[in-house]
């Protein structure tokens, strides 16, 4: 079965299949906007699902490594650039449905919100940390910086999903709707106990 997984992952075909993977999500949101399909607010929806996917997009970007290390799958590690790109993808398309969408794109109106409001400071502030990870994601930009500056620069990705789910958390909570948050969480807690796990025992 392993050998099955490993070799299908080895296809020249499993990088495209990603790429229509992650692109999904964005296809169903555009026909749904075309089609008048999003329901009774289309702009909260857009809102919300770009956002949705920016939070699991970090989830499965961060959970690559543990899967590749405890499943025994190096093949793995080369979908993880490409997953971190979509993320940050619907990380714009989320700044930029709020921006539009909610605030038509009055850039004083958008500061003063960001100011004011905690739960959208934080989220914009994970879309920043995220920003520097998106532009030096390619190879030239690790030659450039180093291996390893790059690669603690790379870490800060924990930062912003932290930042991220603290975003929902404040959302949600208005609503008193906080069980999607807690399993983001609690996902988000394994993944950094594992990253915090292979840090000591490196040193050790």
């Amino acid at each position: 079965m392993k050998a099955a997984i490993r070799q299908a992952l080895k296809h020249r075909s499993s990088a495209p299949a990603l790429w229509l993977l992650c692109l999904m999500p964005f296809a169903w949101l555009a026909w749904g906007a075309a089609h008048d399909a999003l329901g009774a607010n289309p702009a909260e929806y857009l809102i919300r699902a770009t956002g949705d996917w920016t939070l699991r997009g970090l989830c499965l970007t961060l959970a690559v490594t543990p899967l590749r290390v405890l499943a025994g799958l190096p093949e793995l590690a080369k979908f993880r650039r490409a997953l971190g790109l979509y993320t940050y993808f619907y990380g714009v398309l989320h700044l930029l449905c709020y921006s539009w969408l909610d605030m038509g794109f009055e850039w004083a109106d958008i500061a003063h919100d960001i100011a004011k409001r905690p739960f959208i400071l934080v989220g914009f502030s994970a879309f920043v940390v995220l920003t520097p990870l998106a532009l030096t994601s390619f190879n030239r930009a690790i030659r450039w910086l180093g291996a390893k500056r790059w690669q603690w620069l790379h870490r800060s990705v924990y930062v912003a999903a932290v930042f991220a789910v603290l975003h929902f958390f404040w959302m949600r909570a208005s609503k008193h709707n906080l069980v999607e948050v807690f399993v983001y969480a609690s996902v988000l807690a394994l993944l950094l106990l594992f990253r915090l796990r292979r840090i000591l025992g490196s040193r050790i």
